[in-house]
């Protein structure tokens, strides 16, 4: 399993583990599953599908969600199938909520009542979710940290489970899982510096913008989708969107969404630091020099594990 920020190297690590151990690069990405937006969110191009098996990047309607548990069922298959044929599963991908699933299991959460939900959502109407988040904060930290305070949809999930339970949304994904995949994991997290990986998020949105990311959110927009579902919070899809209609100009847009984007590969950071702290980490951008040594630890592993 290969995890990490956004823009860490963690596609190319996945790819050359790929090609060098036949194995097969399997999504853990919430964002790279949906159809429509294969350059804002950085999936793997045409050419990198041919030089190895990419599997689960874009294979889900950007009109459905494509919850934890659905892409669970859908990983779950996929490493089956691929163990089957003798081949190694490479799971990569940046959503922390995927990957714990996959490891882990899923956790029992009770049904919250419709009259708890509706008192969530009225008070996130009333401020745009600034004083949910702050009672996120208070109550789950944990939570609180790895979710912006825009996030409509995650935030009144967790507030709304610790009002109904009185327990943190954190706590219950932390215990009490069930159904973790029965095989062995070898968890690799790319933790490069923050100042080299900023710029590089800089960068690769200046890129995605000359490569076409701003007809990609043009077509998305045209299909008048609803604002909530989850594709329409990739990162750059609200930004280029203002741009698109004229409430801002590119410049504005892009500044933003280079933001958004540093924002969110610091929640990542954080999220993997906590949540995997048995992964072997390497504290670099991924170049062609790290390979020798990430190859000679994952041949280590499989020859314990062949034991």
């Amino acid at each position: 399993m290969v995890a990490g920020p956004t823009a860490s190297g963690k596609s190319s690590l996945a790819m050359d583990i790929a090609a060098e151990f036949d194995g097969v690069v399997i999504n853990a990405d919430s964002m790279q599953v949906y159809q429509e937006l294969r350059i804002l969110t950085a999936r793997p191009s045409e050419e990198d599908e041919r030089r190895v098996d990419h599997r689960l990047y874009g294979v889900n309607a950007p009109s459905q969600n494509c919850a934890v548990g659905r892409w669970r069922d859908l990983a779950v298959r996929e490493v089956e199938a691929v163990l089957e044929v003798g081949r190694i599963p490479v799971i990569t991908g940046g959503t922390g909520l995927y990957i714990r699933a996959l490891m882990r299991g899923l956790a029992t959460i009770p049904d919250v009542a419709a009259s708890v939900r509706a008192g969530v959502q009225s008070d996130f109407d009333q401020d745009s979710g600034a004083s949910l988040y702050a009672e996120l904060s208070r109550c789950d930290p944990d939570t609180a940290a790895r979710i912006a305070p825009g996030d409509q949809q995650r935030l009144i999930r967790a507030v709304e489970v610790y009002r109904a339970t009185g327990k943190p949304l954190s706590a219950w994904l932390s215990s009490g899982n069930q159904g973790s995949l029965n095989v062995a994991f070898c968890p690799l997290v790319l933790m490069p510096p923050r100042d080299g990986l900023y710029p590089r998020i800089d960068a690769r949105f200046h890129q995605m913008i000359e490569e076409g990311a701003l007809d990609e959110v043009r077509n998305l927009l045209s299909l008048g989708l609803d604002p909530m579902l989850s594709v329409m919070k990739a990162v750059g899809v609200r930004e280029l969107g203002g741009y698109l209609s004229g409430e801002s100009s590119l410049e504005s847009a892009i500044s933003k969404a280079q933001q958004a984007s540093r924002n969110y590969a610091k929640r990542q950071m954080t999220w993997f630091r906590n949540q995997i702290p048995e992964a072997e980490t390497n504290f670099a951008q991924y170049s062609e020099s790290q390979r020798s040594k990430i190859f000679s630890f994952i041949r280590q592993f499989l020859l314990t594990k062949s034991d």
